[in-house]
């Protein structure tokens, strides 16, 4: 409960200095002779990533892979940023200082990340709704050219696909 507690606080800490890029942003974008666009590019995914981060703070279970997109992505940038720092010896304080906080992020989000569910990776549910989904796209067995490979288990839909060039050619 106290992991719990603890990475929502975390969620909306970090989803609130997150969205509170908005402000830079659009002052950047009002005034667009000063603004550096791959600045504001990579504002505007952290501004989007810190509105999903506070959703994400009434159910945390139900967004780990949010959380864990937070946590790598901030390791990336941070990354990034090292690298620059060693080349750009006029920005590296500045530099340094943003890549601390964003590995501080990254470590803080994984530490407190919830535990995988024990339920496998899709649900029953999934399957059968995926597999009705994919057979609504299967044609009559007068448009499929053969059959699935011998030996080999396939869906409805693989035999059409593997086909479906061919038989288009046919159809004059």
């Amino acid at each position: 409960m106290n992991r719990e507690r603890g990475l929502k606080g975390v969620l909306v800490l970090v989803g609130l200095l997150f969205t509170a890029g908005i402000y830079p942003l659009a002052m950047d974008l009002w005034n667009m002779a000063a603004s550096d666009y791959g600045d504001d590019m990579m504002l505007s995914l952290y501004v989007t990533l810190g509105i999903f981060l506070l959703i994400a703070v009434r159910n945390p279970s139900a967004h780990r892979s949010l959380i864990a997109f937070a946590a790598w992505s901030s390791f990336a940038h941070g990354a990034v940023m090292a690298r620059l720092a060693v080349h750009t010896a006029s920005e590296r304080a500045g530099l340094l200082t943003a890549v601390a906080v964003l590995v501080a992020i990254g470590v803080t989000l994984i530490v407190l990340a919830p535990a995988k569910q024990s339920s496998g990776l899709a649900s029953p549910g999934f399957l059968t709704r995926s597999r009705s989904f994919f057979n609504r796209f299967t044609m009559p067995d007068k448009f499929a050219i053969g059959g699935p490979p011998s030996g080999r288990n396939c869906s409805r839909l693989e035999p059409i696909l593997l086909n479906w060039p061919a038989e288009m050619l046919l159809a004059k």
